[in-house]
């Protein structure tokens, strides 16, 4: 007992709960009841070891069309549709280069070409898994726009960079016999010099082939469009059929991809 009746401090301290706490915090490294240690990431690299693998790329068929009043157009984006429904496949819209100046476009009342859509070179063909073509007749041939972007393919028909590639058609007319086959048929020699496989649709479409209450454009060739003067829009199930025919294109890619 010393003066003013305190007590004498002891010189062997005992840690309080707070301070075990503290050095607990505090510690480089994680402490363990039976006195072991171990790495705090030990497990974070375990995950990591054991990451998903990443999602493989998906097949692009290329919808490349020549439009100049929209009938083209409109069948092109309802065929995207048809490919975008299939699992692992990506429709992918390309427009060929104008020919025309825009004062003949102009006289021609051709409306602006949409936004959003590219022109394709040749050279991106070739990263292309399978190709729908889609242009407007010119006397039972295709338009001299997507004639003109064929003869820019040289290089690839020299190197056959296209060959084995799968490859349709889809078709504008202004009137019934204006060449919804025949436009077809004469189209099919730029696939053969390239050596690519043609796809035709045959009669998958089913009971829309032999509808014959209302007017329809489309053959097993391809999905088509009756233009009139212009101002004829696609119908429903001319829409229907180029869908389908996107479809059916990337069916027969993706077969075609598993080998």
């Amino acid at each position: 007992m010393g003066k003013g009746g305190g007590c004498v401090p002891s010189k062997k301290k005992v840690p309080s709960t707070l301070d075990d706490q503290r050095v607990a915090r505090d510690a480089p490294i994680k402490i363990e009841e039976d006195g072991a240690t171990a790495e705090p990431n030990a497990a974070a690299g375990t995950a990591a070891e054991t990451a998903a693998p990443p999602l493989a790329a998906k097949l692009k068929i290329f919808i490349v069309f020549y439009s100049m009043y929209g009938h083209v157009e409109g069948l092109a984006r309802r065929m995207k549709k048809g490919v975008d429904g299939v699992d692992g496949l990506e429709g992918v819209l390309y427009r060929v280069p104008e020919t025309l100046s825009g004062e003949v476009l102009d006289q021609m009342k051709a409306p602006p070409k949409a936004e959003g859509i590219p022109e394709i070179t040749a050279a991106e063909l070739t990263t292309a898994d399978g190709i729908l073509f889609g242009f407007p007749t010119r006397y039972g041939c295709m338009a001299a726009q997507m004639k003109a972007f064929f003869d820019t393919t040289g290089q690839l028909w020299n190197e056959q960079k296209l060959a084995g590639k799968p490859a349709g058609f889809f078709i504008s007319t202004g009137t019934q016999g204006g060449g919804q086959e025949t436009t077809a048929w004469t189209a099919i020699t730029q696939l053969a010099h390239h050596g690519m496989l043609f796809v035709p649709i045959g009669y998958t479409f089913g009971a829309g082939m032999f509808k014959m209450d209302s007017i329809r454009g489309g053959s097993p060739y391809g999905a088509g469009v009756f233009a009139g003067d212009g101002s004829r829009q696609p119908t429903e199930t001319e829409l229907a059929l180029a869908e389908h025919q996107g479809k059916y294109m990337a069916s027969v890619v993706k077969r075609l991809s598993e080998g």
